[in-house]
């Protein structure tokens, strides 16, 4: 017997349920493949990924880009290196949600492939997609980063200024030398 969904557990809460009811990496393929675009027809990993959220959504068939911003979100709980590709082909995302979710766990999980398309997303329309990019780029980013970063520290949003300068410090402090 499958214990029920804790739908009104907190994210992590309910991600490491989802691990037991499925394998992790299983669940982390699963996510992998809603990042690609995959159907999200499996109410129950809906239920895991989005909690009480998912179900008025499922009824009123109302998803459109929640699954792929619910399974990055659960990557930054369940982990497996195989859904690299996914999180960072994601940042290209029409839903600028699934970017700014994927850019967390691209951070997180120090995804260093990342970094270029985390550098272009320094010029996303969308500020905290921008903020989420620069700290990003603090973590996996490499000096020929730095440039891009000190662009942004005059970006109109003070929160990606404020990244922009965190992450410049911890991309000079990671690499040792003066950016």
């Amino acid at each position: 017997m499958t214990a029920p969904i804790p739908v009104s557990a907190s994210p992590a809460e309910r991600i490491r349920a989802a691990s037991r009811r499925w394998t992790e990496p299983e669940l982390v393929d699963r996510c992998a493949a809603l990042l690609r675009g995959g159907p999200a027809d499996d109410p129950e990993l809906l239920a895991y990924l989005g909690g009480r959220g998912a179900q008025p959504l499922l009824d009123l068939d109302a998803l459109v880009y929640w699954p792929a911003v619910w399974a990055a979100r659960a990557l930054l709980y369940a982990w497996h290196p195989t859904a690299a590709s996914a999180v960072v082909a994601a940042l290209g995302h029409d839903a600028w949600r699934v970017r700014e979710m994927c850019a967390k766990v691209c951070a997180l999980r120090e995804l260093g492939e990342a970094a270029d398309p985390l550098a272009a997303a320094l010029a996303d329309p969308v500020p905290r997609v921008r903020a989420a990019a620069a700290r990003g780029l603090g973590v996996v980013g490499e000096a020929e980063h730095a440039g891009p970063l000190r662009k942004a520290l005059t970006d109109t949003d003070p929160e990606v200024r404020r990244r922009a300068d965190q992450a410049l410090a911890r991309l000079s402090d990671r690499l040792d030398r003066p950016l």
